[in-house]
């Protein structure tokens, strides 16, 4: 096996992309990560493209062990380089070791776990070549947002892969991977009354937040613990002054379902929402963004693959329960494709300023990718 990076190099390297500061939607940060990655992919062997996706969002790189034309389903493997930290984050969580944990905003979700995976590829690049199963690194800027822009390529890219592996972090206090996620899907609904002075004419005004704390409460009976159904009304807002009866008001709905029935269900139902007040009209606008991961058997065969080189690498994989945290591998699933997910690096404090990554686990991560990819091309 060609020497992969020790844990000096690895701590190294994803100090650097920590530094490398990435919110979705600061371009300029994001570019300089696609930027570093490219340039590491490069030096794999890899051959390497940049995709601008707009204008408000940093560009997407594509590594691959392709030759130009070939089409033949391989190994899909996808990151994401933003972070949901504001420019700013680093003077209050600074990248930084102590004791056996590297701190920084992003280090956990996922910078580490691009790091890990590219380092599993260290000497596969003249193996892959050529061989059965090619593989594709897709390394996104918007998964934080939804994946909004980049989620076309990851289906295109998905319809020709074999296995799909996504660096999301390794899920805390045990580093489990993911084999199934709730789908996410967001509600934005209008309420649309008839204001009137609120002291001279208020028998002529129809409440629109009257009648939205109706559907609030409509929404929120909608969760279901037990079915694993969650709907929580996130944000809120109506009304102009306080002496006039507000004509208008507005909430942004999360939904969260574990299966395509569930999800069918609470469409269903939130599109099917009726105004209580008479007089008022509802303007509802419902998606659902990532459909349910669901475990397959497929998935499980290549879990239980997965497992046997974990256990060569020095550490145990097991299968965490359903996550109620949408990824990237909801897309690739959802078109059949066999999907791990939680594959990163050992940690926790995701989205917080206490994030941090385990630096004993790197060194056996870095070995599991790539005795993994080895396998598998």
């Amino acid at each position: 096996m060609n020497k992969l990076p020790n844990t000096e190099a690895l701590v190294s390297e994803i100090q650097t992309w920590i530094q490398c500061e990435s919110p979705t939607h600061y371009v300029e940060g994001i570019t300089a990560m696609a930027h570093l990655a490219a340039e590491r992919a490069r030096g794999l062997g890899l051959r390497v493209e940049l995709t601008p996706l707009g204008d408000n969002v940093g560009p997407m790189v594509y590594a691959t062990t392709r030759v130009p034309g070939d089409t033949t389903p391989g190994i899909l493997i996808i990151g994401h380089l933003d972070t949901v930290h504001p420019v700013g984050t680093l003077s209050d969580n600074p990248c930084r070791i102590e004791d056996d944990r590297l701190y920084g905003p992003g280090s956990y979700d996922m910078k580490a776990g691009i790091v890990l995976a590219l380092a599993g590829m260290t000497g596969l690049t003249d193996h892959a070549r050529g061989t059965r199963l090619p593989i594709d690194f897709l390394m996104v800027p918007d998964e934080e947002t939804g994946s909004h822009a980049s989620r076309p390529h990851i289906e295109h890219l998905a319809k020709q892969a074999k296995y799909a592996l996504v660096c999301e972090p390794a899920r805390p206090n045990g580093g489990k991977c993911v084999t199934a996620r709730k789908g996410t899907g967001m509600l934005r609904l209008g309420v649309k009354g008839r204001p009137a002075h609120a002291g001279m004419a208020h028998e002529k005004g129809r409440s629109a937040i009257r009648e939205m704390a109706h559907q609030v409460l409509a929404l929120e009976g909608m969760t279901d613990y037990e079915r694993g159904v969650t709907v929580s009304v996130g944000t809120i807002a109506g009304g102009t002054v306080t002496n006039t009866v507000p004509g208008y008001c507005r909430c942004v709905v999360d939904f969260r379902v574990p299966d395509m029935g569930a999800a069918q269900d609470v469409l269903r139902r939130m599109r099917e929402l009726c105004a209580v007040t008479p007089d008022v009209e509802l303007d509802i606008d419902v998606q659902l963004n990532r459909p349910p991961m669901e475990k397959t058997a497929a998935s499980g065969a290549l879990l239980e693959l997965a497992q046997g080189y974990a256990t060569q690498a020095g550490f145990p994989l097991e299968d965490a329960p359903m996550t109620g945290g949408g990824s990237d591998a909801n897309f690739t699933s959802a078109l059949g494709v066999p999907t791990l997910d939680g594959l990163g690096a050992d940690g926790d404090g995701a989205h917080t300023l206490h994030e941090y990554i385990q630096i004993s686990t790197l060194e056996m991560r870095a070995k599991f990718w790539h005795l993994l990819l080895r396998d598998l091309a």
